[in-house]
């Protein structure tokens, strides 16, 4: 644990901004903690300060990985500080609209009953446009520029970006359907805390994996550094896992799609 703690400070040390934003989101984590008892509110079936706990602990992680991301890269000082304090600003403003809709008892995402609940969830669309952005321009620089990292750990870093913007993309389904649950409305009885739908088929699902791709495929590929498989072997079984990985995302997406939960 100190060790992983040492290495996230590193990558954080020239990120003021990012740091920042990281501790941001905890800070909401901890305030979506302590009122979650005392609020007896429901929002479709589900404490109110559920959903902002959700997004502000998988902010955080995704910030501190996007961290390690910056950090790898060589050079490309100052696009790297912009990308990071873009990501922070975006992401923390997103998080803000959640827990004060959740502050006032209402829906959040696809919430169209007022025109200020219409200009809220249209301002997260648009910051989660701005961060998509982020991401996209982040590939092309690991893309295309040297890295620090040992040549499957690049790797999983530019398969797990790239998942991560098609996990995005399921976002924009998800808009587009007016909700997430396949066969029914939103707001049915779902699995505890992720509240993936236990009766109908829940484009959460594919898109949380989706999104976490970013944190696995890099793990993937730093384990098999520390063997003593040669370079490209590594990177083969780094870009073989990441595939299986997809392909499993895939089936939950067509599951979902076809109005089946995701236990059945």
């Amino acid at each position: 644990m100190t060790a992983l703690m040492t290495t996230v400070w590193s990558w954080l040390k020239d990120y003021p901004m990012l740091a920042l934003a990281i501790w941001f989101q905890v800070a909401l984590a901890v305030f979506a903690l302590v009122l979650m008892p005392f609020d007896k509110r429901q929002i479709l079936g589900v404490n109110p300060w559920v959903k902002p706990l959700k997004f502000d602990l998988s902010v955080a992680i995704f910030l501190v990985t996007m961290a390690g991301v910056l950090s790898g890269l060589q050079g490309l000082d100052r696009a790297r500080w912009w990308i990071g304090a873009g990501m922070g600003v975006v992401m923390g403003l997103e998080n803000c609209v959640i827990s004060l809709q959740s502050l006032r008892g209402v829906r959040s995402h696809m919430n169209f009953s007022t025109p200020l609940n219409t200009h809220l969830f249209w301002s997260m669309a648009a910051l989660i446009a701005i961060n998509t952005g982020l991401v996209a321009v982040t590939l092309g620089l690991v893309s295309f520029n040297r890295t620090l990292w040992p040549p499957a750990v690049a790797w999983g870093v530019r398969l797990g970006l790239a998942a991560l913007l098609a996990g995005s993309l399921e976002g924009l389904l998800i808009v587009s359907k007016g909700g997430h649950t396949v066969g029914a409305a939103d707001g049915l009885p779902g699995l505890p805390f992720v509240n993936w739908s236990r009766e109908h088929g829940d484009l959460r699902v594919a898109h949380f994996f989706a999104l976490h791709a970013l944190q696995a495929f890099p793990f993937l590929g730093w384990l098999l550094s520390r063997t003593s498989l040669p370079v490209w072997p590594q990177i083969a079984v780094t870009c073989a896992g990441a595939a299986i990985y997809l392909g499993a995302v895939w089936l939950l997406f067509r599951q979902a799609m076809a109005g089946r939960p995701v236990l059945n």
